[in-house]
């Protein structure tokens, strides 16, 4: 399984991490200069396949690169990577080539997993109780120093020399068996080449995965490097799995997908009776145009065939399943399908149902809400928590293009005050406060203000494909609701309601995302802010103290250049400013899943 870089325009193999490091390092000082802007100028270069396997990548008037990857369609070894040039193999044309290719993930195993209980997306490693040998240490330190220089430098600065340590450093963490690390540096990585793709793939993707990413390998390997025995940290070789019997699964709503590098799709949500969750997925080349006729487009597994409208609202009975540690059904030999009938959505427990377990997306929560008002394009609402309205949340739309319903739809949801809805959506990760839904229902019960949906709906609207209309309404539109009362202040919960650019912790996680995207230099201009002290008392009134010392913290560390007697610098202490940001984004990420379990799951 591999994952292409979004955005790129030839359509390269990818290629192993080890294969790309070793070319980098082949390179003479002068070539390395100068392999960001070769890297960038075979964007926009299309690579010619041929019948044989092979790809051309025509480099200038002279050299000619050829990629011949493997049975796998990887290439896995430096001879499969050639150039006609006469400084090859130690050419720029050469290494160009294979960095602006896609990074391979590890081999999959050659054999799906036994079958047994649906197992976690990584089942850890047991170890010894005195934690990871000396050489896992010492892997984990590589890749410490690595993944410190590149936050050092920040996403948009970090080239592919900086991308080849990491990846040299991550190959050298797969030998020790550290596949929980090793699988950090590769997302880090991508996340670099998306940041620097000169198409403009990286303005659609949230500073957050940036963070997360490289907040994940720096955590990791720092509890490895101080030989922490936690097994949860070596990871494990990623295996797809054959549940044991036939799966009977229900369908739940579809959602429109829109990716970087103009994909376009949708994923069929379903759950079984244990309540564990699975997707359909159908995401390919086409945008918001294709998101938007994928949602009653053909789904096949096999020889089953049906619709994602369809199968949405109802079920599916699939034996010999193949299922990715992500909940994606696949379609593996064996695999047959056919179609049974669905369950209301009252037949569900929605509240934080891990949906999607590779951490790309939120997952997805259910509540029920009473709508207050229209604020724009998006819906203010209170959460009902069975005792009365309960903390207020906002609905946005998941996606603003109009080939897709969202926005519509909570705009005519938006013009109903006091409407009593069911509601599924994500989390909004920039904002605690911030529901974008997916889907709505009815809320049961007698007399209740709520949605009147047609009997084949199922109960259910998909908010990107389904119109609501007048005659989805209540007869009799209910009265204005009474205005929200204040929230009381100072308070935690408070702090995270206010808009992004007056709450208090968002200036935490401002600075921690501008330490990712602009290095270190960017994250030092906050410690010579005059403003700096208003920031830090805006932090403690809004109840967070910690929050507070760390933003002081990160800034002045970031701003610290040591210096020797004769005033020259004196080296640079990556080690306490990578830490000193690590502690500052664990904080941060914890704080906010504080909140969200306050505001969620009450």
């Amino acid at each position: 399984m591999t994952r292409s870089r979004p955005g790129t325009a030839p359509s390269l193999p990818p290629v192993a991490p080890e294969v790309f490091a070793a070319a980098v390092e082949g390179l003479s000082t002068r070539l390395r200069r100068r392999l960001d802007a070769a890297v960038e100028s075979l964007a926009a270069t299309s690579a010619d396949a041929a019948e044989d396997g092979t790809y051309g990548i025509r480099c200038g008037e002279d050299a000619l690169v050829t990629l011949t990857p493997g049975p796998s369609g990887t290439i896995t070894s430096p001879d499969q990577a050639r150039c006609t040039c006469l400084l090859s193999p130690r050419c720029l044309h050469r290494t160009a080539a294979l960095g602006a290719a896609p990074v391979a993930d590890p081999a999959p195993p050659a054999e799906t997993a036994p079958p047994a209980q649906r197992p976690p997306p990584t089942a850890p490693v047991a170890l010894p109780a005195r934690g990871p040998s000396a050489g896992q240490v010492r892997a984990a330190e590589g890749l410490w120093t690595a993944a410190a220089a590149v936050l050092a430098a920040g996403m948009t600065a970090a080239g592919a020399v900086a991308q080849a340590e990491l990846l040299r450093a991550a190959h050298t963490a797969r030998l020790a068996g550290l596949h929980r690390a090793e699988g950090a540096a590769l997302d880090v990585v991508r996340h670099l080449r998306d940041a620097r793709d000169p198409q403009g793939a990286h303005r659609v993707q949230r500073p957050a995965q940036s963070v997360a990413a490289l907040r994940e390998l720096l955590l990791v390997t720092h509890r490895l490097k101080a030989a922490d025995p936690d097994p949860g940290l070596i990871g494990a070789v990623v295996h797809h799995h054959r549940p044991d019997g036939p799966l009977r699964l229900y369908g739940v709503c579809r959602e429109p997908v829109v990716g970087p590098g103009a994909l376009g799709g949708v994923l069929t949500h379903l759950v079984d009776d244990a309540g564990n969750w699975y997707t359909l997925r159908d995401v390919a080349p086409g945008g918001p145009e294709r998101a938007g006729r994928a949602g009653t487009a053909h789904v096949a597994v096999r020889s089953f065939l049906s619709d994602h409208e369809r199968l949405s609202r109802g079920g599916l009975v699939v034996t010999g399943a193949v299922v990715a540690p992500d909940g994606r059904l696949l379609a593996g030999p064996g695999v047959r399908a056919t179609f049974a009938a669905g369950r209301p959505w009252a037949g569900f427990a929605f509240a934080a149902a891990a949906a999607d377990r590779t951490g790309d997306a939120p997952p997805l929560t259910g509540c029920d809400v009473e709508i207050v008002a229209a604020d724009g394009e998006a819906v203010l609402a209170r959460i009902d928590t069975g005792d009365g309205p309960g903390p207020a949340v906002r609905l946005a739309p998941a996606h603003r293009h109009p080939a897709l319903a969202h926005t519509a739809n909570l705009r005519r949801l938006g013009a109903c005050p006091g409407l009593r809805v069911r509601v599924l959506g994500r989390v909004d990760p920039d904002r605690v406060t911030t529901l974008r839904p997916l889907a709505v229902g009815p809320v049961p019960g007698p007399g209740a203000a709520t949605l009147r949906l047609p009997e084949d709906w199922r109960d259910r609207a998909d908010l990107g494909y389904d119109r609501l209309c007048d005659a989805h309404f209540p007869a009799a539109a209910p009265g204005p609701a009474p205005a929200p009362a204040p929230a009381p202040s100072p308070a935690p919960l408070a702090a995270a309601d206010a808009s992004p650019v007056d709450s208090p912790l968002r200036r935490v996680r401002d600075l921690v995302e501008l330490a990712v995207t602009g290095g270190r230099r960017a994250a030092a201009e906050p410690a010579r802010d005059s403003d700096r002290g208003a920031h830090a008392a805006a932090l403690r009134r809004g109840g967070f103290a910690t929050g507070a010392d760390l933003f002081a913290a990160l800034g002045a560390v970031a701003a610290r250049r040591p210096r020797d007697a004769f005033g020259r610098p004196a080296g640079d202490d990556l080690d306490q400013y990578a830490a000193q940001w690590l502690a500052t984004a664990v904080y941060l990420t914890g704080t906010e899943a504080a909140l969200r379990r306050d505001l969620w799951h009450r």
